[in-house]
C-alpha cells in the first residue's frame, strides 16, 4: 500500500461544533467516516500559559491527496479555534474492501 489513505485527527470545543464538521466534511466528500471520541481532556501550551479544556476528537477516514488542499481549508473555514488540531496518520495496512469503499464515497480527481 502507497499510504494512499489516512486518519485525521481534529479537535473541536464540543459536540455541535464537531458535528459541524463533520457534516460539512461528509457533504463534500472529504471524508467516508467519522467517529467522535467524548469527552476527551486535553492538556497543551498556548500563549505562553499551560492551559486544559474538555473537547471532542474526531477520528476521520479519507484519502491523503484531499488532505492539505481540501480538508485542511475546509476545516480551518468553520473551526472556531484560532489554530485547530488538523494532523493525519498514514493507513499502513487495511481490509481492501474498506478502503476502496473510501474511494468510492470520497470526491474524485
Amino acid at each position: 500500500m502507497d499510504n494512499k489513505y489516512i486518519i485525521a485527527l481534529i479537535t473541536a470545543p464540543n459536540q455541535d461544533t464537531g458535528e459541524q464538521i463533520t457534516n460539512n466534511l461528509l457533504e463534500k466528500k472529504l471524508v467516508a467516516c467519522v467517529n467522535f471520541i467524548t469527552p476527551v481532556v486535553s492538556f497543551f501550551s498556548w500563549q505562553g500559559e499551560i492551559d486544559q479544556d474538555d473537547e471532542v476528537l474526531l477520528i476521520l477516514k479519507s484519502r491523503a491527496d484531499l488532505f492539505e488542499s481540501k480538508l485542511i481549508p475546509a476545516v480551518e473555514a468553520i473551526h472556531p479555534y484560532e489554530v485547530p488540531e488538523i494532523i493525519a496518520l498514514p493507513i499502513v495496512m487495511g481490509s481492501e474492501n474498506y478502503l476502496n469503499w473510501i474511494d468510492e464515497v470520497t470526491l474524485q480527481k
